[in-house]
């Protein structure tokens, strides 16, 4: 720093008292080179040593930087970022060991400074052995650090396809790119540049680089060769950016060879462990990994650098620990924060209840759960950790499954097993496994003891559905598929036990890499750790996406114009600096002479720059991000802490699972829904029915009346029935009625729901079960859907044929067990005997199944149920009159959201059926199988006589109709993404009034191919355009758009739009993807049918890519996860399909009503303070820094401060932290009632009006003009103002604290306006934070701390001496009261003249307190007769030719056994009306009739 012009700071100063202060203050030189070398007497030892040392420290920087970008960001990241730091890192290696050897650190520079002359040449081979041998183990090092990371983040499935990647040590190489040829011209070249460079830098014969300085300028030159060529090589520059990684790359798995009970044998191949680990750090890499991954924050990056340069004595203005002492705190906090969220987290790895789990403890508590190992001929009891592929083990009943099994036998007839997949698919229905047949009679311990098997498989691989292998025994070879597969994560059911041998374990992997030799054997030729999970449970947990913020996003690039901004200031005193010293300064060269190196005006110039970034270095506020995480992590508590989100049923608390998307919740525009369990609840009960033309299910009142809506009496009373479920309820006693009054069409329709199913019935030989378990014998099966009452239960495929199926158990005809060829039926309590002769299975394109049987009369009936549109045209000519009667009733029933099925029978002659099931057996061994098959059923499912029909009531979750009309008035656009029916889909749209009457339009798009799906598409928009064409008169604009806003979305009448999957499929082709965007943004709802997993993810990643809008997915089974990690903001249900869900979401509960809360009043309050808080601390950084720029026009440019150097460093971490912190999380505009009742209070964050550039331009010129006032004011009555005892009252450290405490008390009195919400919290930070400012400058100005610290202490009573003037009290009121009115009455004028709607809810709030609330009125709409099918079955194919094979079949249930029978509010519709034109637009024209529109 130069000292010439101090004495300029203000009129009257003494100049020589104030240069001995500014040399006083003189940063000393920085810290010390490690010295421990030089005590080595050999001095080419000496400098090996240092040459080792000064590369490690290179590549353990620059390899670490890039393996974390890698490890967590899974592309190349920020590549600025990472080449600052590598730049960073040559200096710093440069410094550490250059006074030794010159610190080298590559062949290149070495190279250079022997073409140079700086050493001998004999020098330079040992040097680059050296330096290869410390990139090699720097190389080691980052890849032991980051090996967990690397793990945890990317599942060890990072696959590149060559070793131009940067962090390559982590990636699998297909073997034929495992060679240092590619990418080989650009490593030369970029060598050569920096050798070229090197010597330019090191000749003598040029003008040399300053002392000291020559790191930088090293540094310098290898940022630039990186920016130039770092796209292309990677900016290796060293042996260990493209050698040393070699040692640790493996190559992909190509095959998997596993031999049964031959552990030594499989160890060579060093296959997973079993042991799971899901923690992200462990005690040795925590400290590094955290660092890196906090210095991928541009702030912090910045903020290293201005310490590194801080240390540098010739452009030191403050003392170093001005910038550490804040950057040690703001890294210290955010890896507490981290340690925390580590450590306490649920674990994705492993079936765990839901709710908080320590992430070590659980995965303790996985690894340690106990499995049943045959080891030498005994099954020994072993830990999960412990076993090992190639094992086989033991599963009994209810049993999680350990690991990826091949199923060898099981207790079942030919080797079945039952299965539930809830953890892998999020189905809660029954899978059935089977052993192939050789293996099959393996069933004790000494046969399996000899079974050596040996599988060769495919690789690991996250396919749940395929498995591709071949068994070798005995010399023959067996295909393997998924059907004989048990994934780890699956629940054994009904099944007493299994074995299975080890395939795929899920932790650690230890791979190798294999060559083949002439004769094609594999054997190992290097052992090579790879990271990874081999089950499929694990391949799907996907990678951890690092979900950033927009208001994150937008603050990086605010720091970017920010830091711009102070280059601009520094570029502006460094030339007023190189002006003054060569107009000015020249004159006193005798007693104030240039530092040391300086010899021009124009250098010391450019010091003086780098003096100047350091001083406003403020501006770009280093507590900022530390201060952001601590009011997300206090929102976050307010979520968990929420009890209004708290579900007492299940006993599950609403749980923040991140802390970095809590404003987003405020800023919600499109929420993308799973239906079933996330809409609805997914039990299905039996609910109305159709019985030769007459309905039955309406609820009744005591004359026999329809009752009103409400009213609900007693329902039927079963208890004639011992067989009843007790749990099954029905309101109308007439079907009752009609069963016991011998009706035989009523009867027929309750035998066809006995007899035309897949349900397998079960025993209990004990009592009544507890809920959640049935005990069976000495095993206890617990299913889901289940259904059982006394000895009997079901086990039902869907919950759907459990529902009709106990509907017809409980009218009297009870389902009671089956055979591979018969079905037993209690038909009012007599037993019958069924002939089963075939099974025409259900599947999606038939949309119905049949079964065919023969009475004991000897007749042969077909009974089908199935969809209506299928059904109703293969019904019999005379059925014409009966078919419209049940249509109406099928129209009523889907108006009220029920599923609906068409039951129908045909008799059958023997002659006709023999013949038929001579060709049903051809076709089932012919080629074409399928198609033979489909016709075959298509024959005979023909001229049906009509039964009725069924509806089921998939039972909405409670409060979900109001919720999504409240979100809709919100302006939030909910998208309902299933894979369900579309008949169902709509059915349950109209039940949570997404879709409604009053619509438009209704459009559905069902086209098979491109062109069909763009016409439909073209029809659908073209009829939304005219209708708003005419609507306004023929007035029409077009307007677009870079969020594609177009003229659709600005239409009159609401709109609804379905989408089958095989539609959606073409619709999201690049061609027509935005076509079917526009179209379905202009639609009040969307609904997309028979959606894959991957299509859920596409239509969100669709929306974030053209739209520009924050996106929200919420579902509560695993086909939701990639939708939900997709999305902006992913949110889990924890209901009855696992935890998939939960554990991949950021936020969970478990009811869908809560969503509304956590928008309306967390999301919104959350934007809310965040915006508050940003706005606020840019204010109060600006006003704080931009005295330093004013004041450098009136000390020469020489780089002095204003404020004392404690005073910056405590002004952001003291002062001013705590109340801005308090606002940030208490603050609130209206309560949360208020927050619920107008959903247009909302809207603001959708339209980002609270923080955006305009608001920050806005902050940072009210900061600027504080910090005028804050300057001028006190210099101007400096200027002539003297004491009370007359001296002058101008000096230094009087206007420094004069300044400090005017801005303390300004900053203080503004966040006092910006607080909407006080609390007890809020008056304590900001009274308390003055009161400890004026404590601590009191402490420092005291004779006791200068006793103690006389060097760091000397201005002894200023701060007495000052604040006791009249004068300096004056000056602070005069400077508060100039700074604050301006914004006192700008905010008056604007709350007066132009209200928010915020400001008009909090006065009708404080003008409405004493009155009552009214209370809003229910208002039923009817509905007009749209035809629609309320169609619905959520059944799978396949089952029907399991049970005619018999192979699913217990023994004990073949023959039957004798039976002993035993004893026996409404919602409310209307809501607060949008305002505006919003409202007035919103209606339809007149004349529509058909409200769907089939295109």
């Amino acid at each position: 720093m130069s000292d010439r012009s101090c004495w300029e700071v203000v009129p009257g100063l003494e100049a020589t008292y104030f240069l001995q202060h500014c040399r006083a203050t003189e940063t000393p030189v920085g810290a010390k080179l490690v010295r421990g070398l030089l005590r080595i007497r050999n001095q080419l030892v000496r400098e090996c040593l240092a040459e080792l040392l000064s590369t490690f420290v290179l590549i353990i920087i620059t390899l670490g930087t890039a393996a974390q970008k890698i490890a967590f960001f899974e592309t190349k990241g920020n590549l600025i970022t990472s080449y600052v730091g590598s730049a960073i890192a040559v200096m710093v290696g440069i410094y550490v060991a250059g006074g030794i050897s010159g610190a080298h650190m590559n062949p290149a520079f070495s190279l250079a400074m022997c073409l140079t002359g700086q050493f001998p040449w004999w020098k330079f081979p040992i040097f680059v052995v050296v330096q290869t041998l410390a990139s090699f183990i720097s190389a080691g090092a980052v890849y032991i650090l980051y090996y967990d990371a690397i793990w945890h983040y990317s599942n060890g499935t990072l696959t590149v396809s060559g070793p131009r990647e940067t962090a390559s040590i982590f990636a699998t190489y297909p073997a034929d790119n495992v060679s240092l040829a590619n990418g080989f011209l650009d490593q030369v070249i970029g060598t050569g540049v920096l050798l070229v460079g090197v010597m330019g830098l090191m000749d003598t014969r040029n003008k040399p680089v300053p002392k000291g300085l020559e790191p930088v300028a090293v540094a310098l030159l290898v940022l630039s060769i990186e920016c130039s060529m770092g796209a292309n090589c990677g900016c290796p520059l060293n042996p260990a950016r493209d050698i040393g990684p070699r040692l640790f790359t493996y190559v992909a798995e190509e095959e998997r060879r596993v031999r049964a009970n031959a552990r030594e044998y499989n160890e060579k191949f060093q296959y997973a462990s079993n042991c799971i680990k899901t923690s992200k750090y462990n005690i040795v890499t925590f400290l590094p990994v955290n660092l890196f991954e906090q210095f991928q924050e541009v702030a912090n990056t910045y903020f290293l650098f201005l310490l590194i340069l801080q240390l540098i004595p010739q452009i030191s203005s403050l003392s170093w620990f001005t910038t550490i002492v804040p950057l040690v705190l703001v890294l210290t906090i955010t890896a507490v924060k981290d340690a925390t969220d580590d450590y306490v987290s649920g674990s994705p790895c492993a079936p765990l209840p839901t709710g908080q789990e320590f992430r070590h403890k659980s995965d303790n508590q996985v690894n340690n759960r106990q499995s049943q190992v045959l080891i030498g001929g005994v099954l020994r009891q072993e830990q999960w950790m412990n076993v090992r592929v190639g094992d086989i083990i033991k599963l009994e009943n209810n049993q999680f499954v350990a690991a990826d099994l091949l199923l060898l036998s099981s207790s079942e007839p030919h080797g079945l097993c039952y299965i539930e997949t809830a953890e892998l698919d999020g189905e809660t229905n029954m899978k059935v496994r089977q052993a192939i047949p050789v293996t099959a009679e393996l069933g004790d311990t000494s046969q399996l003891a000899r079974f050596d098997g040996e599988v060769i498989c495919e690789p690991p691989n996250n396919k749940l559905d395929k498995f591709g292998g071949t068994l070798y025994w005995k010399e023959n070879k067996y295909p393997l598929s998924n059907q004989n597969m048990l994934l780890r994560g699956c629940v054994l059911r009904n099944t007493e036990w299994c074995f299975g041998l080890v395939i795929f374990a899920g932790g650690l992997r230890q791979q190798l890499l294999l060559c083949c030799t002439e004769q094609g054997e594999r054997h190992p030729l290097m052992p090579s750790r790879s990271p990874g999970p081999d089950t499929k449970l694990m391949q799907n947990s996907g990678r951890t996406k690092f979900k950033r913020t927009s208001i994150d996003r937008l603050m990086n690039t605010l720091v970017l114009w920010i830091f711009g901004f102070l280059v601009c200031m520094g570029v502006i005193l460094a030339i007023g600096n190189a002006i003054w010293e060569h107009e000015v300064g020249v004159c006193f060269q005798i007693y104030l002479p240039w530092d040391e190196g300086v010899h021009s005006a124009f250098f010391s110039g450019f010091l003086s720059f780098w003096s100047y970034i350091i001083i406003l270095n403020t501006v770009v506020p280093i507590s900022l991000y530390v201060s952001v995480e601590v009011i997300r992590l206090g929102h976050s508590y307010f979520i968990n802490w929420d009890k209004k989100m708290y579900c007492a049923k299940r006993r599950t608390p609403a749980e923040a699972r991140t802390t970095t998307l809590n404003e987003e919740l405020g800023q919600v525009e499109y929420i993308f829904s799973d239906k079933t369990g996330t809409l609805t609840q997914n039990i299905m009960v039996f609910s109305k029915c159709s019985v030769n033309g007459h309905s039955y299910g309406d609820v009744q009142d005591m004359l026999g009346h329809k009752a009103e809506l409400g009213e609900r009496p007693e329902p039927v009373d079963f208890s004639f029935n011992p067989l009843a479920d007790p749990r099954f309820q029905f309101w109308d006693p007439s079907l009752l009625e009609a069963v016991k009054l011998g009706d035989l069409h009523v009867h027929e329709f309750f035998r066809l729901l006995s007899l035309c199913h897949t349900v397998m019935s079960e025993e209990k030989s004990e009592g009544r079960r507890a809920a959640g378990s049935i005990p069976l014998g000495h095993r206890t099966l617990s299913l889901t859907p289940m259904l059982s009452t006394g000895e009997l239960l079901y086990k039902a495929q869907s919950p759907d044929e459990g529902a009709l199926v106990t509907a017809a158990r409980n009218f009297g005809f009870v389902f009671r067990s089956r055979t591979p060829k018969t079905i037993t039926v209690h038909e009012l309590g007599q037993a019958i005997t069924y002939e089963l002769l075939a099974i025409l299975d259900f599947n999606n394109i038939r949309k119905r199944m049949s079964v065919i049987i023969r009475s004991p009369e000897g007749k042969i009936r077909l009974y089908c149920k199935g969809a209506d549109t299928i059904l109703l045209e293969r019904l019999h000519p005379v059925n014409q009159d009966l078919t419209s009667i049940t249509t109406d009733h099928l129209n009523e029933y889907a108006g009220e959201g029920l599923r609906t099925l068409v039951l129908a029978y045909r008799d059958l002659e023997e002659s006709y059926y023999r013949d038929w099931s001579e060709r049903l057996h051809r076709a089932g061994s012919a080629e074409a199988r399928e198609d033979h098959l489909a016709q075959l059923y298509d024959e005979v499912e023909h001229d049906m006589m009509l039964l009725g029909a069924t509806a089921i009531e998939d039972k909405l979750q409670q409060g979900v109709p109001e919720t999504i009309a409240i979100l809709t008035l919100a302006n939030i656009k909910i998208w309902v993404l299933t894979g369900d029916k579309q008949e169902t889909a709509v059915n349950i749209a109209y039940s949570c009034k997404m879709l409604t009457d009053d619509m438009t339009e209704v459009f559905i798009v069902t086209g098979h191919t491109v062109l069909e799906v763009r016409e439909e598409l073209r029809k659908a928009r073209e009829k939304m355009m005219d209708a708003s064409r005419s609507v306004c008169n023929g007035f029409y604009q077009e307007k677009l758009s870079s969020k594609l806003t177009s003229v659709l979305e600005a239409i009159a009448g609401e709109y609804a739009l379905v989408i089958n999957g095989h539609s959606l499929a073409h619709a999201l082709e690049a061609d027509m993807e935005v076509e079917f965007l526009e179209t379905a943004c202009a639609c009040k709802a969307v609904i997309c049918c028979r959606v894959t997993p991957l299509q859920k993810a596409q239509v969100v990643e669709l929306v974030k890519k053209y739209k520009k809008a924050v996106t929200l997915a919420i579902g509560d089974g695993a086909n939701d996860v990639s939708m939900i990690k997709t999305a902006h903001i992913g949110v889990g249900i924890s209901g009855q399909e696992g935890i998939q869900a939960v554990l991949a979401s950021d936020y969970s509960f478990s009811q869908f009503k809560f969503l509304q809360r956590l928008l309306l009043v967390h999301g919104r309050w959350s934007y809310l303070r965040m915006c508050k808080f940003l706005c606020y601390f840019f204010y109060k950084n600006f006003a704080f820094t931009m005295v330093h720029f004013w004041f450098g026009f009136f000390c020469g440019f020489s780089a002095q401060t204003v404020y004392d150097q404690y005073f910056i460093t405590l002004y952001n971490i003291v002062y001013t932290s705590l109340p801005v912190l308090a606002m940030g999380v208490f603050d609130q505009d209206v309560p949360e009632q208020r927050s619920m009742e107008y959903p247009k209070l909302y809207e603001p964050g959708q339209l980002n009006l609270l923080f955006n550039k305009r608001e920050f331009f806005i902050c940072i010129a009210q900061g600027i003009y504080t910090s005028i006032l804050m300057f001028f004011i006190p210099y101007g009555v400096f200027a002539d103002a003297t004491r009370d005892d007359g001296a002058q009252l101008a000096d230094y450290q009087s206007f420094a604290v004069t300044v400090a405490t005017s801005l303390v008390i300004v900053v203080s009195v503004q966040i006092g306006l910006d607080t909407g919400f006080w609390t007890a919290i809020n008056h304590f930070f900001i009274w308390g934070s003055l009161a400890a400012y004026f404590t601590i400058l009191f402490t420092m100005h005291s004779d006791g701390l200068f006793r103690m610290f006389p060097n760091q202490f000397r201005f002894v009573g200023n701060a007495q001496n000052t604040l006791a003037q009249p004068t300096v009290w004056l000056t602070i009121a005069l400077t508060t009261v100039v700074c604050i009115v301006p914004v006192v009455a700008f905010r008056f004028l604007k709350l007066d003249l132009k209200p928010e709607l915020s400001d008009t809810v909090r006065y009708t709030q404080l003008v409405r307190k004493k009155q009552k609330t009214q209370h809003r009125c229910m208002r039923h709409a009817g509905r007009v007769g749209s035809r629609r099918s309320g169609y619905a079955f959520s059944h799978q194919e396949g089952f029907g030719e399991l049970i005619m094979s018999g192979k699913n079949m217990r023994l004990s249930s073949l023959a039957l056994s004798s039976f002993a029978p035993r004893p026996s509010t409404s919602w409310i519709e209307t809501l607060r009306k949008k305002k505006g034109c919003e409202g007035s637009s919103a209606g339809s024209p007149s004349g529509a009739t058909d409200k769907t529109l089939r295109v």
